[in-house]
């Protein structure tokens, strides 16, 4: 559990620096890019094995069934991650929708995982995320962007939000955790 805690207190302080920080992270320039792309890969190697490694300690019992309500709200927190790689026609509409992604991506697992692992992971990623764009909304002005690409940027993104949804889901039956059954007891 040290590890996840310490990836997930990486992540967050490479997320936010920029934001307490901004005059010295605009000083460190490229270098200090590739810095805290480094502390960002290294918080997840962390939280994977924090994750993995962690005792299983119960909180809760996930409903039965609500495997299916996961994989619904992971092809909609995919299809928000690659909102502004496509910029269909909801990309000028919804501002963070990375970051909504993270939210809906936690809420997902935590629907389905009811041990203290799972509850620290996906409630403080969760969490960050929400934090984060309360700092950004607080911090910059919105310009609604206008060049989105309509329903072509929507069907791209559609088409690779099917395709990553598998991707991860034969990771997870690869890891021992299948989730296509509907239920994760």
């Amino acid at each position: 559990m040290v590890w996840l805690i310490l990836g997930l207190a990486l992540w967050i302080g490479a997320h936010v620096f920029k934001r307490f920080a901004p005059q010295v992270r605009a000083e460190m320039g490229e270098r200090g890019k590739l810095l805290i792309a480094v502390v960002l890969v290294l918080s997840v190697v962390l939280m994977v094995v924090g994750y993995r490694g962690a005792d299983f300690v119960p909180i809760y019992t996930p409903l039965p069934g609500m495997g299916h309500v996961n994989n619904t709200l992971m092809l909609v927190s995919l299809f928000l991650f690659g909102l502004g790689g496509t910029k269909g026609t909801l990309y000028p509409k919804i501002r963070h929708p990375m970051l909504w992604g993270v939210v809906v991506w936690a809420v997902a697992h935590l629907l389905v995982n009811g041990d203290l692992a799972s509850l620290v992971l996906f409630g403080i990623m969760g969490l960050w995320a929400v934090v984060e764009m309360l700092l950004i909304n607080r911090s910059e002005v919105w310009v609604r962007p206008t060049n989105g690409r309509g329903v072509k940027g929507d069907a791209m993104n559609l088409v690779g939000t099917v395709v990553l949804l598998a991707v991860i889901a034969m990771v997870h039956q690869w890891l021992g955790h299948p989730v296509f059954l509907g239920t994760y007891s």
